[in-house]
């Protein structure tokens, strides 16, 4: 079970709503993920055209809980503007702060999520910063009270998969809250290894909507992040510098 403040959800996918082909792909996709988190730019949602309707009037918002997020913001009063006006709206008190710092590499300011972060917390939203692998950035937040740490495996987008997986280790370890790997994840094996290595969960965006098959890679990455969990509750073996016996070799008669 993944909890998060004061709720509580049965899947360790978080999925991202932005860049799909089409609304039908884009409500396939997500049905087949089994995702109960759906994350969105708030500054990137169709709010005035009624010609042209957005993802909350294609799918049953009833089935999920949605996780806006401060896209688009530089500074931590623009995300904190964008927050407000997200909780405003109705749509939860969750908000995945995002405050890019270098527009080439979207990499997070540090010192703008932390400010972000700490007004929201003040105001009584549930927060989830997306940072780095910066491991004394996700202590720093952890002592604000956030309520989850997201952590970028690579760039977002990338597709590149987990790139620094010690810093990764590091931040799961001192982790007090749950830690979500967000950004640059590409394939199923790289959500598992997250996974496996004690991620509590992943979301996703491009890796599924930027795919061949949106839903075939949404139930792919729903498979991967299931089997590294149970990898991870099952604990693997030590491994070994030489080669040991499947079958015990005692009491085994010579021929």
């Amino acid at each position: 079970m993944l909890k998060i403040g004061p709720y509580e959800f049965n899947s360790r996918l978080l999925l991202g709503t932005g860049k799909f082909p089409n609304f039908e792909i884009q409500k396939e996709a997500v049905e087949v993920s089994q995702s109960e988190i759906l994350t969105f730019a708030v500054r990137r949602m169709n709010i005035y055209e009624a010609s042209q309707p957005n993802f909350l009037e294609m799918l049953d918002v009833r089935k999920y809980t949605l996780l806006p997020n401060t896209a688009g913001a530089a500074t931590a009063e623009e995300a904190v503007r964008i927050a407000r006006l997200a909780k405003a709206s109705g749509l939860c008190d969750m908000i995945k702060v995002e405050v890019i710092g270098c527009p080439k590499t979207l990499l997070p300011d540090p010192v703008e999520t932390l400010k972000a972060s700490e007004i929201l917390l003040n105001e009584g939203f549930i927060v989830l910063p997306y940072t780095s692998d910066d491991v004394l950035l996700a202590k720093r937040l952890q002592e604000l009270g956030v309520h989850a740490v997201m952590p970028g495996a690579s760039p977002i987008g990338s597709g590149q998969g987990i790139i620094n997986p010690l810093n990764l280790s590091f931040i799961i370890e001192q982790a007090t809250v749950p830690v979500i790997v967000d950004a640059g994840i590409g394939t199923p094996s790289d959500a598992a290894i997250a996974m496996e290595m004690g991620a509590d969960g992943v979301l996703l965006n491009t890796a599924v909507s930027g795919a061949k098959d949106p839903v075939k890679m949404a139930l792919a990455m729903r498979m991967g992040i299931e089997a590294g969990r149970l990898g991870y509750e099952a604990g693997r073996i030590a491994k070994k510098r030489y080669a040991t016996a499947s079958s015990p070799v005692e009491g085994m008669s010579k021929v």
